[in-house]
């Protein structure tokens, strides 16, 4: 997307200007510190890719002298809270956050608006006064797990283990895949903090209501709970299992699809992701309307504010397929990652080595 991968121009915006507009020398352009914070740590991503990733670029544009100050809340609401506030008290020029529950940080967002620090809502839209939202489309991620499955097995009974219910994206996750899959579901459960065990737990569930046999594939709204959906088929003695999606390309998941276990996962670019939001941060410290207007093409609402400017990644299905045409092309996972010594023959199967 051109929205995402713009780089700044100082020319484009009509001369160098400081965070209150007035002319500004390079080097005071650059002395810019960022608040990064992440929700969890079960989801390897955020640790791996995602702050990485933006710090990289946060140097790269301001000459290495930009600042990320970082912080996981580790799934914990009330601690990103605390995190959120020493940020704005310690007076960073601006934040970025994956809120753990997008409602409830909506105070903080609203204190840090107050004493002059805009906030910038990354991958889950963070209600308040937020002053813009990168993200993935998250409708399209359903549908793209809906269709997958309606494909797999046309007509099939679907049980959709669906995301967290603090979660704004789980909802447009859940809607964009029963677009797709048309009175397919027969079972759905909502699960709290996108928790693995309790993915089992609804599973589980799923197997004793409704029987292996009545069960054609799972729609599983992300990778970490497809391993539990694992779990809990091979407790109840299923050995070829039925097509069962994911999302976020965990390595593990991918190893699952390596050798059968999983049927597809959403690959979401997180480099395009994570370097927007740099970027965007970047340019609101700096006051380059123009640079952030054009990176923030896309508008969404949220329930406490309308038109907030966005920018959406596109996103990929990933299968058996095309592992090494999107992750590893990537520098996601790399192929000795992904194909350890028990799915060897897995992976020479499916060409990757």
């Amino acid at each position: 997307m051109a929205a995402v991968t713009l780089s700044f121009s100082l020319a484009a915006c009509g001369g160098a200007q400081g965070k209150d507009g007035d002319d500004a020398a390079p080097s005071d352009l650059n002395d810019i510190t960022i608040g990064l914070l992440m929700p969890e740590k079960k989801i390897s991503r955020y640790e791996a890719f995602d702050f990485p990733i933006f710090k990289d670029k946060v140097e790269e544009l301001t000459d290495g002298q930009g600042v990320v100050r970082y912080a996981n809340a580790d799934g914990d609401q009330d601690t990103q809270n605390r995190q959120m506030r020493s940020m704005v008290d310690a007076k960073v020029d601006v934040i970025v956050v994956d809120a753990v529950d997008a409602a409830a940080v909506a105070p903080e967002v609203k204190y840090a608006k107050e004493a002059g620090v805009p906030v910038i809502a990354y991958d889950r839209l963070a209600e308040g006064p937020v002053d813009a939202y990168v993200s993935f489309n998250n409708t399209v991620v359903g549908e793209v797990q809906g269709r997958s499955l309606a494909e797999a097995v046309p007509g099939g009974s679907i049980v959709m283990i669906n995301g967290s219910p603090t979660d704004p994206n789980a909802k447009m996750f859940r809607d964009g895949a029963r677009i797709e899959l048309n009175g397919q579901s027969v079972k759905e459960y909502d699960t709290e903090g996108w928790d693995p065990e309790k993915a089992k737990k609804h599973m589980k569930d799923a197997i004793e209501a409704l029987g292996v046999s009545k069960i054609d594939g799972v729609l599983s709204a992300n990778d970490g709970m497809a391993g539990g959906v694992v779990e809990a088929l091979k407790e109840a003695g299923v050995t070829d299992m039925p097509p069962i999606t994911g999302q976020d390309a965990d390595i593990e998941a991918v190893r699952r699809i390596v050798t059968g276990e999983q049927y597809m996962t959403v690959y979401k670019p997180y480099p395009n992701e994570a370097e927007a939001a740099a970027e965007m941060a970047v340019a609101k410290v700096r006051s380059h309307d123009i640079q952030f207007d054009a990176l923030t093409r896309d508008s969404v609402d949220s329930p406490t504010k309308k038109d907030i400017p966005a920018a959406l990644v596109p996103v990929i299905e990933l299968t058996r397929d095309n592992i090494k045409d999107t992750v590893v092309a990537d520098g996601i996972h790399k192929v000795d990652d992904i194909c350890v010594a028990e799915i060897r023959e897995a992976c020479k199967a499916a060409k990757l080595l």
